[in-house]
């Protein structure tokens, strides 16, 4: 994780690196696109999420991958840049910024998303190797169970898993900020699972999940 031994010279650049990394990751990308496209305000469909999810919701499966895509590289390229500009202590404020600024946006007044894809576009920009087996987690868990979310938690907590087992070890920590972030961001959902009240994927359904 990042060592703030560099003094007050360099900490001014950590600072800046989580806030370059806010700003980008704030860009409610979801909110925008089905704006754009004439299919209402994203806010107000389904789950009321700004994610890819429940822009699937809208019936609209184009604009749901473009989402997608958008999504995880606003978490990668801030990543990718910083960690090529200034290395691995600025990229991980950087990768920790966006994830905040995506689920904590100050321009919806703090109400975003929960952080899926864009923690992976981290995850991409910083251990790609690892990507692949946390999206079969994901995957699995939601073709299993055909619950998002329960694949989303899962997938999470991979990560930090998977990238202590394969020594990425300066990873764990901002991995696991993550994953733990991300539950947060799924408390609702945690609930309506306990109670056997969350919905299944459904595409093209605008039911609330």
């Amino acid at each position: 994780m990042v060592d703030p031994l560099g003094g007050p010279a360099y900490w001014w650049l950590l600072v800046a690196a989580f806030l370059v990394g806010y700003l980008a990751g704030s860009v409610p990308f979801g909110v925008l696109f089905t704006r754009m496209a004439g299919a209402g305000d994203l806010r107000e469909i389904g789950s009321g999420n700004i994610g890819a999810t429940n822009v699937l919701r809208t019936g609209r499966r184009g604009l749901a991958v473009a989402t997608l895509v958008a999504d995880l590289l606003k978490g990668a390229v801030p990543t990718a840049l910083a960690f090529a500009w200034y290395g691995p202590d600025m990229a991980i404020l950087a990768g920790l910024g966006t994830v905040v600024g995506h689920c904590f946006p100050v321009w919806l007044r703090f109400r975003g998303g929960k952080g899926v894809a864009t923690a992976a576009g981290v995850i991409l920009a910083l251990t790609p190797a690892l990507l692949l087996g946390i999206l079969v987690v994901f995957v699995v868990v939601v073709a299993v169970s055909r619950y998002v979310s329960l694949g989303s938690i899962t997938a999470a907590f991979a990560a930090p898993l998977l990238a202590y087992l394969t020594g990425y070890l300066q990873a764990v920590e901002l991995y696991f900020i993550l994953a733990a972030l991300i539950f947060f961001r799924h408390l609702d959902n945690v609930r309506r699972l306990i109670t056997g009240r969350e919905n299944r994927l459904q595409l093209g359904s605008r039911d609330r999940s």
